[in-house]
């Protein structure tokens, strides 16, 4: 991925028009006042940290079936880092990303983790988007110490110290989605599909049990598609024939143009047939076409058209850096929010170590997240709203429903 240049001038000129870095702060950059701590007081564990810069690792894929959702997210994170930099960086230190391709392929993702921890000796990796390549990583990362900033929604079941998880947990999203279609549309009957690995597995079955046994409704039909899918006919035939209340979808990346323009073609359409997806952002609708998906539903906890002042500067910053047509997604937003939380986190720690921004972590507040505010829980997830977006054709959501704060949690009971 190509980066743009941009000159320190015209980066602070930017991002005070956006009202993202106050003109104090970039007043006293501009005259060198930050002093920065010696370095062997803010690295201890010999990691890429010198006097001047910070080395961080962005791993996502960026080729594959999966690079059509996580190109977004190294966007965002090197949006988040540029103005991080733009206000003096982080402990005085600018920080400079390495960026690798986990190129849809999980044992790829072990293998860049491992090379950014034991070659590259970063503090801190902003990556991933599958709960495979999550998985693959995890081993890597707790047997040599690294910390992950997490973005996506995920099935929960985890908990470890080496991960900030900032995307949102099964009762966060899958709960509170099925809750709202079974008391705001009105239904009683699902077909459940996803993609074939871990995630959509586990979502599903968390979903099963909601549906059939807490609520009392019931599951009609359940597939799964192998990543990079793109022949759904089949699929397709079974919904017709089932003719659920509601279609839960778990179907990710690339996967997702064929499933929606195959049932588009089908004819079955939000003017016959109630949808809830839990895998589709703006990032996802820009490859399908609104056309395909217009009046479908998502639960998320944030949507690219959210009005407030927050996400409106992120918007306008995000386009000027990436271009107009540019569009944001859930995870794109989650990964912005990680450099910014992991500079809250050595910036209260006092240093660069991993154990010691990991123990710092807990109760880290954002109040200038686009998604609105934000808290770190003990438990290393974010209290986060949830949202469900109606679709349009221009491929932006409308947000129809959105619940208070959720206090997260990974380990619910009756679900594992």
């Amino acid at each position: 991925m190509m980066m743009k240049k941009h000159s320190t001038l015209s980066q602070l000129r930017r991002l005070l028009i956006t009202g993202i870095v106050a003109l104090p702060v970039a007043l006293a950059m501009s005259s060198h006042v930050l002093a920065a701590p010696p370095t062997d007081e803010v690295n201890t564990t010999g990691l890429a940290v010198t006097d001047d810069t910070v080395h961080v690792g962005i791993l996502h894929s960026l080729t594959g079936t999966m690079a059509i959702s996580e190109t977004g997210s190294v966007e965002a994170e090197q949006l988040a880092i540029e103005q991080i930099n733009a206000q003096g960086g982080v402990l005085g230190r600018q920080i400079v990303p390495i960026i690798e391709d986990g190129a849809s392929d999980w044992p790829t993702f072990a293998d860049r983790t491992r090379k950014l921890l034991t070659q590259d000796n970063v503090p801190a990796i902003f990556g991933a988007w599958t709960s495979a390549s999550r998985k693959a990583m995890l081993p890597v990362l707790e047997r040599e110490n690294g910390l992950l900033y997490y973005p996506t929604f995920y099935e929960g079941l985890e908990e470890s110290p080496n991960v900030i998880y900032t995307g949102q947990e099964a009762t966060q999203q899958i709960l509170a989605g099925i809750n709202w279609a079974w008391n705001e549309q009105g239904a009683r009957t699902f077909y459940l599909i996803g993609s074939d690995y871990i995630w959509p597995r586990t979502s599903m079955k968390i979903a099963r049990i909601h549906i059939e046994e807490v609520l009392g409704g019931e599951v009609v039909g359940e597939d799964y598609a192998p990543l990079g899918h793109t022949s759904f006919g089949s699929n397709i035939n079974r919904i017709r024939l089932r003719r659920p209340d509601v279609i839960f979808a778990a179907v990710v990346g690339g996967s997702n143009v064929a499933w929606f323009r195959q049932l588009n073609a089908a004819g079955i359409n939000s003017e016959n047939q109630t949808l809830l997806t839990i895998s589709v952002t703006e990032d996802e609708v820009l490859g399908i076409g609104g056309e395909n998906v217009e009046g479908f539903y998502s639960s998320m906890k944030y949507f690219q058209s959210l009005d407030n002042e927050n996400n409106l500067a992120f918007v306008e910053a995000f386009k000027e850096r990436w271009g107009e047509d540019s569009v944001i997604g859930d995870v794109s937003q989650a990964a912005y929010l990680g450099p910014w939380l992991w500079k809250a986190g050595v910036e209260k720690a006092g240093s660069f170590d991993v154990d010691a921004v990991s123990a710092a972590m807990a109760d880290i507040e954002l109040t200038t997240a686009p998604e609105g505010y934000v808290k770190v829980h003990p438990n290393r997830h974010l209290w986060s709203k949830t949202r469900i977006g109606r679709w349009n054709e221009d491929g932006q959501a409308t947000v129809v429903w959105e619940s208070d704060l959720v206090e997260p949690n990974p380990f619910p009971e009756g679900y594992q």
